[in-house]
C-alpha cells in the first residue's frame, strides 16, 4: 500500500500535536505507549499479551485508570486496531500523533539508524524476514495497519540491530567461507539493541560508574539475549544472524549443534524448513517443559513439583550464566550485571539461580533486596565487586526520542 508521509491530516477536527505513539511488536505480544514529548511524559501504556492463545488479553494503563479486555481475535492487525480504538474511547488520544515509532527487529546491514518509513524501507524490511521470521512480519503488520488508520502520519522505524553495529569483525563473523558474508551478509547482527543501550546507560548513571566501564545486560522475555557493553558500545552479544542464536527462550532453542538439521533429516525426514520452524516455534521453554513458554506458568508448575518445568528452568538459568561468562571475555573490566525485560525485572527465582551459577564472579546476592526487585537504584547485591542491578527497560521511550529527533 502507498504510504503518504507528508500530506495534511484528513480526520475532521483533529490537529497535530507532540504526541508520539510507539508500537513494540514482539513474537507473542504488542507493547505500546503514548508519549507527550512536550513534557517528556508517558500519557498511557499497555500490553496485548499471550497473542495466539486463548488467554490473549489487552491491558491499558494511564495516570488514574486501567482498562482490561480479552482478545478473541489476536492477529496483529486486529490487535493494533483495537489498541487505537481503546486509546480513543478512553479519551487518551485527542490529537493526531506527530509521529508513530516502531521497533523493527532486523535491519540487516542496510539500517544502522532510525528511518522514516517509505515503500522502499518496507521492501528492505521484508527482505530481512528470513533473518527474523518471528518478528519482522509482526513489525510490518504494525506499520501497515497503522498506515491504514493514519495514512497522513509519518512513521519511523527504529532497528534492534543498530546498536550492535559497533561489533568488531572478530565478534560478528562466523567461521564459514568469507564469500557468504560478502555476498549474502551472513554474519552476527545481534538484537534487543534498544533495550541493551538503554539499561547499560541507565546502570552507569545510577551507579556513578565512570565513562570507562564494562557492563553485561541480560534482556529476558519471551525472546532473550545478553550483551557486553564497554564505554557505551556493544562489544558482543548472544543473538546472531537471526534471533534464534544464543540463549534458551520462550519457544526458541537458542544454540544447537548445526548438525541437528542433517540428523533430523536422516532420522525423521524433516526438511530444513520443518527443522527451522521447530527450533523457532516449538523449542525453548515450551519444548523442554512440554507445558508452556510463559515463565510465570513454569515457575508455578515447578513449585508444584512438575519435573519437566523444573528441568526447563534449570537449563534456562545455566545456559544464561554460561553465556554471561563468555561475554565477560569481551570486556577489560566488569562493573555491573543488569537484569531487564519481563523475566529479568520480575523473576526473583531466575535472578537468584543465575547468580548462583555465576559464583566464580564473586557476586553476592542480597535475598531481601532481590525479593523487592532491588533497592532505590535497583541493586540486588552486596559487598565489593561488580553490582547486580534490576532495571526496567524503556525501549518505547528510546524509540519515541529517536522518532521525534528524526522528523
Amino acid at each position: 500500500m502507498p504510504l503518504r508521509m507528508n500530506s495534511t491530516p484528513t480526520l475532521s477536527g483533529w490537529t497535530m500535536s507532540q504526541n508520539i505513539l510507539v508500537i513494540n511488536s514482539g513474537s507473542s505480544s504488542v507493547k505500546f505507549s503514548l508519549f507527550d514529548m512536550t513534557h517528556q511524559t508517558e500519557t498511557a501504556s499497555g500490553l496485548a499479551e499471550r497473542l495466539g492463545s486463548d488467554a490473549a488479553a489487552l491491558t491499558l494503563r494511564w495516570a488514574d485508570g486501567e482498562y482490561r479486555q480479552a482478545l478473541h481475535d489476536s492477529d496483529y492487525a486486529t490487535v493494533l486496531t483495537q489498541i487505537i480504538a481503546v486509546l480513543t474511547e478512553q479519551q487518551l488520544l485527542h490529537h493526531l500523533p506527530k509521529v508513530i515509532g516502531h521497533r523493527v527487529v532486523h535491519g540487516g546491514e542496510v539500517f544502522s539508524d532510525p528511518v522514516i518509513v517509505t515503500d522502499e524501507v518496507l521492501a528492505s524490511i521484508r527482505q530481512c524476514i528470513a533473518l527474523a521470521p518471528l518478528h519482522n512480519p509482526a513489525n510490518l503488520a504494525g506499520i501497515e495497519a497503522l498506515a491504514t488508520l493514519y495514512p497522513d502520519i509519518p512513521q519511523v522505524a527504529v532497528f534492534d540491530t543498530a546498536f550492535h553495529q559497533s561489533l568488531a569483525p572478530k565478534a560478528f563473523l562466523y567461521a564459514v567461507p568469507y564469500k557468504l558474508y560478502e555476498q549474502q551478509g551472513v554474519r552476527r547482527y545481534g538484537f534487543h539493541g534498544v533495550s541493551h543501550q538503554y539499561v547499560a546507560a541507565e546502570a552507569a548513571t545510577r551507579l556513578g560508574i565512570s565513562a570507562q566501564h564494562g557492563i553485561i545486560s541480560a534482556h529476558l522475555g519471551n525472546g532473550c539475549s545478553a550483551c557486553a557493553v564497554a564505554n557505551g558500545q556493544s562489544m558482543d552479544t548472544t543473538m546472531g544472524m537471526t534471533p534464534l542464536e544464543g540463549l534458551v527462550m520462550g519457544t526458541r532453542s537458542g544454540d544447537v549443534d548445526p548438525g541437528l538439521h542433517q540428523f533430523l533429516y536422516q532420522q525423521k525426514g524433516w526438511d530444513v524448513e520443518t527443522v527451522t520452524n521447530m527450533l523457532n516455534k516449538e523449542s525453548g521453554m515450551l519444548g523442554l517443559s512440554g507445558l508452556s513458554n510463559d515463565m510465570r506458568t513454569l515457575e508455578a508448575a515447578a513449585n508444584e513439583g512438575v519435573e519437566r518445568a523444573q528441568l526447563a528452568l534449570a537449563v534456562f538459568c545455566f545456559r544464561l550464566a554460561r553465556h554471561i561468562g563468555g561475554l565477560a571475555t569481551a570486556l577489560t573490566r566488569l562493573d555491573a550485571l543488569v537484569f531487564t525485560g519481563g523475566i529479568g525485572e520480575n523473576s526473583r527465582f531466575i535472578r537468584a539461580t543465575v547468580i548462583e551459577n555465576l559464583a566464580i564472579f564473586g557476586f553476592r546476592l542480597d535475598n531481601e533486596l532481590n525479593a523487592r526487585n532491588g533497592d532505590m537504584l535497583g541493586v540486588i547485591s552486596t559487598g565489593p565487586g561488580p553490582k547486580v542491578v534490576v532495571i526496567e527497560t524503556k525501549e518505547e521511550l528510546m524509540i519515541a526520542r529517536a522518532a521525534l529527533a528524526l522528523i
